[in-house]
């Protein structure tokens, strides 16, 4: 189980045509002559089973991402593939929306070295070793800035992630979350990036921790 981002809220809802200009800008400041379609990426990001890991998670991710100094059109590229597939009772998410991310860039032409650093934050993700490299690094922080949210936005965050999760037994999704949820409190650095981690860490934290003793006192 998986895991606006400024002390004010965030839009909860995304722009069709706002999410379709921008995906069409990426692909020309990247020269590529005819663009990928875009409506069937945003397509698998409305799909049923998604609570969290909707249009609106895209959103945010890239409203942060736009924050960030040091832009990268291959971190955010990744971040428009980062949970294009989505099932939350799969364990291979990452790695079957690396191959659509490489099908994709295959398809427009773009170059081994620049395919495989996307691909490469896209698996980062996966969370489960560090970044090996600061763009691997700032897509990961954007895609955890959700914990540093306020903490209205955190609580419906971490209801919506319940919601993906409806088909786990309550002890069962009590347990394995408030184990991943320790987990990332007990890193010593949540986040890599400097600038993310000035302005979300310490609210991160507080609502880590609020939420692992809510989830310890309903396990019992």
């Amino acid at each position: 189980m998986r895991h606006s981002m400024n002390s004010r809220s965030l839009p909860r809802g995304a722009s069709h045509p706002g999410l379709s200009h921008r995906w069409t800008a990426l692909w020309r400041r990247l020269g590529v002559l005819e663009i990928p379609a875009v409506a069937p990426l945003l397509a698998r990001w409305q799909e049923p089973q998604r609570a969290y890991h909707t249009l609106t998670h895209l959103a945010n991710c890239l409203a942060i991402y736009d924050r960030n100094p040091h832009h990268d059109a291959r971190v955010e590229l990744a971040l428009w593939f980062h949970d294009a597939v989505y099932d939350p009772q799969a364990h291979d998410n990452e790695a079957r929306s690396v191959k659509l991310a490489q099908t994709t860039m295959a398809a427009a032409g773009m170059n081994g070295e620049f395919q495989d650093t996307v691909c490469g934050c896209i698996l980062a993700t996966r969370h489960r070793d560090p970044p090996a490299n600061t763009l691997e690094a700032l897509t990961l922080d954007v895609d955890l800035a959700i914990l540093g949210a306020s903490r209205l936005r955190f609580t419906a965050y971490d209801r919506d992630i319940r919601r993906e999760y409806a088909w786990v037994p309550w002890d069962t999704y009590c347990r394995e979350r408030g184990r991943i949820l320790t987990a990332f409190l007990a890193r010593p650095h949540l986040y890599s990036t400097p600038w993310i981690h000035r302005r979300f860490a310490a609210r991160a934290r507080g609502n880590l921790s609020r939420a692992i003793r809510a989830l310890e006192h309903d396990h019992g």
